[in-house]
Parts: structure tokens; sequence; C-alpha cells
């Protein structure tokens, strides 16, 4: 009797050890294989685009594109494309807005090896799935309006995709120079995309654009904690 076609899978996280250490745990199952590993929604979206595997498997906090930005796009481009968010980050807010942006599963880094295994292998199948504790609170939303899909109907009056990516490089530091020339487009049109965002945010400079980053997960406080010590470390003289 032939064996089953492994399950193809993209890896997406920033922290290589974790990425790396799940990996090998995966292609140690023998039911699965890893066709590439992101260390960037940026990347993610590129690889996941051309390579089409069967499951993504997604963090949410990232550099340059987060998860949910890069989920987004993938879908939008590939509707069909099966994300699984894996994320240490597993509050209400961060679940609705990853399921809302089209991810069929979420999981708690604290998960198990089983259930991660059980959890790519039906999504793989059309199915989603969710971490136990997670399921229970997704119960208490089952009353919110949702679209053919089932998905929970996003806000009308929410941030563009493209706002979100500026959002997210201007929290991390980068000028507007730097910003144009990561996403391909005109210093004016990023000028543009920062004015829009204050104005929807009701928000009138960086460090606003910043804390409103922060507090709805587009990055970690701990990615500016890592900007701010690498902007003081001492430079070393000789003599």
């Amino acid at each position: 009797m032939k064996s089953p076609q492994p399950i193809t899978v993209l890896f997406a996280d920033d922290h290589a050890i974790v990425r790396q250490g799940l990996c090998a745990l995966l292609r140690a199952d023998g039911g699965f294989h890893i066709v590439a590993e992101a260390s960037d929604g940026r990347e993610a979206v590129s690889l996941a685009l051309a390579l089409r595997p069967d499951v993504i498997v997604m963090d949410i906090a990232m550099p340059v594109l987060n998860g949910l930005e890069a989920t987004r796009q993938i879908l939008a481009t590939n509707p069909a494309a099966r994300v699984a968010v894996l994320s240490a980050h597993g509050d209400d807010e961060y679940i609705q807005r990853m399921l809302t942006a089209g991810a069929v599963g979420f999981l708690e880094k604290q998960s198990s090896a089983e259930v991660l295994t059980k959890a790519l292998r039906a999504i793989a199948k059309g199915k989603t799935f969710y971490s136990p504790s997670i399921a229970r609170r997704l119960a208490n939303t089952a009353n919110l309006a949702r679209d053919h899909k089932g998905l929970i109907k996003a806000d009308t009056r929410r941030i563009t995709s493209r706002e979100y990516e500026v959002l997210q490089l201007v929290a991390e530091g980068s000028a507007n120079k730097q910003i144009a020339g990561t996403l391909g487009i005109s210093i004016k049109t990023v000028e543009k995309h920062r004015q829009h965002l204050m104005d929807k945010l009701g928000i009138h400079d960086t460090a606003g654009l910043t804390r409103h980053a922060i507090a709805t997960g587009v990055i970690e406080s701990a990615v500016l904690l890592t900007i701010a010590g690498e902007a003081s470390l001492p430079v070393e003289t000789s003599g």
C-alpha cells in the first residue's frame, strides 16, 4: 500500500531557535515536509505565494511585517491558503484579529507536540483547529456577526493593509526614506499613508503611532527595547 504524501509546511517565526526546533519536531514525525522557513512576515508572504504549501504556520509578532498583515496578504492573493497561527499571544484581541484576517487555526506556543501535529493534519484536510483553551473562549463569540465563510466581520472603518505595513515600520523606527525603499513606493506615498493613519486614529505624532502599534499588537514592546538597546551599545575603541 502506497504511503500518503507528507503534508507540506511553511514555518514563519522570527525566533530561529523556536522555528528550527519545531521544524525538527515535524520532520521527526515523518508525516510532514518543511518546504521553507521564514524569519519575518514579508518573507513568509513571498514564500507562501511561490511554494503554495498545504499549511502555513504563522507567528504574530515578527519584524518588517507582522503575522496578521502577512496572513491578509497571502489570502488576498491565494484565498485557498491554510494559515495556522502559533503564537505566545493568546489574548482575545489577537485571536479575533487573526481569525478575521482568515486564519483557520490558532495554537499557543505552550501546546504539546501532539496537539501541534494533530492541528496541522486537521487543517491540511480543510478543518479548523484551536487550542482547547482558545476554543472555549471562542464559544463566547458565537453571537458576533460573521460573513458567509463563518469569519467574524471586520470593521468597515479598518486601517488598510498597506497602512498597517507603514504603521509597523514607523513604530520600528524606520524613516520615511527607509519605508519607501522597503515597500517599493515613493516617499510622498509614505507621507500620505502616515497622514491617513493619523487622521483615522486621531493621532498627531510618531510617538502616538508607536504607542498605538504596541497597544494593538502590531509590534511588541520588546522590539522597541531591542532597538533602544542596540542604539545605546557602547562603541569599542582601541588603545
